[in-house]
């Protein structure tokens, strides 16, 4: 049965799409079978992992509204060896198009029961917004994934999107936990930096990913080649760190 992984927060711009991307590629590399599902209208984990999102006769709005399976839609990102559930502008529509249908909060978890068994991991990249996608990827999840930078307003806008899981584990999923909180795009020169990871540890505990991921170029390079950062420059240091992330998530996801 596969672990289905939310990563998510509402803030932008904290490095959300580019875990989701390189720690799928990282994943599989680890060989695990994992389905990366791109919930984001920009679709950019899409075009991070190769494809060419006006190209695409399907995507997972498709599935959201029930016209195809997703045994139907997903396509195998090569070379990163991880399956993508796409996006295109399609998506963008979906918000209103849900709200007219039965059981709009939870299409997406009916979908995802064809493939349960084919994956070890399920990672879902949530728009930057609580809207209908997110919540139907909250509620198909049992864990939430939070990067977050250490920054003046990491903490409040967490304490929004914590608040939004308590909502969702009420009424819609009560296996829903935080799975971890990742520091994305890591400086440990400014004080500020260790004042954010010091409060975060004192709030979360062992939630908090051992790993950081740094602020690097090849990171920043690479969803332009349609590459995850491993098969792009795999001696980087965003590469190297993703790597580590992985078999982090791996250790804490079974113990």
């Amino acid at each position: 049965m596969a672990k289905i992984i939310a990563v998510t927060n509402q803030k932008g711009g904290v490095g959300k799409t580019t875990t989701c991307v390189n720690l799928a590629a990282s994943l599989a590399a680890m060989k695990r079978r994992v389905l990366l599902i791109d919930l984001d209208p920009q679709g950019n984990a899409t075009t991070g992992s190769g494809f060419t999102k006006e190209e695409l006769d399907t995507s997972v709005y498709d599935v959201l509204i029930g016209s195809h399976g997703v045994k139907d839609v997903m396509k195998q990102s090569m070379p990163g060896e991880y399956w993508v559930l796409p996006a295109n502008g399609d998506l963008t529509g979906a918000e209103v198009v849900l709200l007219d249908l039965p059981s709009k909060e939870t299409r997406l978890r009916a979908g995802l029961y064809e493939v349960d068994n084919d994956f070890d991991y399920i990672l879902l990249d949530c728009p930057p917004a609580l809207n209908m996608l997110t919540v139907n990827a909250l509620a198909a999840s049992q864990g939430v994934l939070i990067p977050v930078q250490c920054e003046y307003y990491a903490l409040e806008g967490l304490t929004a999107l914590l608040q939004t899981i308590e909502r969702i584990t009420q009424a819609l999923n009560p296996a829903l936990e935080v799975e971890g909180i990742l520091r994305t795009m890591y400086d440990p020169r400014p004080s500020l930096t260790h004042d954010v990871s010091s409060q975060l540890h004192k709030h979360f505990g062992d939630k908090v990913y051992d790993t950081v991921i740094p602020r690097n170029i090849r990171l920043a390079e690479s969803p332009s080649y349609g590459l995850p950062v491993l098969h792009y420059e795999k001696q980087s240091r965003g590469a190297m760190a993703y790597l580590a992330l992985a078999s982090e998530f791996i250790r804490k996801s079974v113990a």
